[in-house]
Parts: C-alpha cells; sequence; structure tokens
C-alpha cells in the first residue's frame, strides 16, 4: 500500500498568476495598509505616547511582512498569539486583547 503524502509543498502555488493576483487584491490591501498607517499616525499625534504590548507586537509584525519568504502569516499568527499552556483562574478583561502580553517573542 503506498504512503499518500500529505504535507503540504515546500513552496506552495497559487492558482493564478502573479498579474491576476495583484490585479484581484492589490486594491483590497492597500486599503488596509492605509488603515495601519492612519492607525500609527493617530497615535503619534496623541498628547503623551505609553509603551503598550499590543502596538510593540504589530510593530513586529510590520518587521515580517518586510521579509521576503514564505511563512509571514505563521510568523504573525505566533507574535500575536497567547502561547500559555495553563489555564488562568480569572480572567482580568473581557474579550481578547489581540497580542500576548509578553514580548519575549
Amino acid at each position: 500500500m503506498a504512503k499518500i503524502n500529505t504535507l503540504m509543498p515546500l513552496k506552495p502555488t497559487c492558482p493564478m498568476t502573479h498579474k491576476e493576483t495583484v490585479d484581484r487584491y492589490f486594491l483590497e490591501h492597500r486599503a488596509k495598509l492605509l488603515d495601519i498607517a492612519a492607525f500609527l499616525d493617530r497615535l503619534d499625534r496623541c498628547e503623551s505616547i505609553e509603551q503598550d504590548y499590543r502596538i510593540d507586537s504589530l510593530h513586529k509584525c510590520i518587521n515580517v511582512l518586510l521579509e521576503k519568504n514564505v511563512g509571514r502569516t505563521e510568523k504573525i499568527l505566533n507574535i500575536l498569539s497567547d502561547h500559555s499552556k495553563e489555564p488562568i483562574n480569572v480572567a482580568h478583561e473581557q474579550g481578547a486583547s489581540g497580542a500576548p502580553k509578553q514580548t519575549d517573542l
């Protein structure tokens, strides 16, 4: 019985050409970048600038975006994910913060 390879190829392929992908998705992602830039500009205009783990995580993610290799999505997801294994007894916030407070990633 032949073993089926269930692993993804090292470099996933896209069913569209590079041009088709850019034509279809560029404007959507251009708008997202402008939205992030506006958010960072808004923070810079605040009266006082405070250190915030969520903004630190966002900066780390932006650096990952500048890398030229496959796997950026996984790296960013790891930056924004809570990797703790033990459950907490009491939640100190209502809802998720979107980034872990640990900055040692």
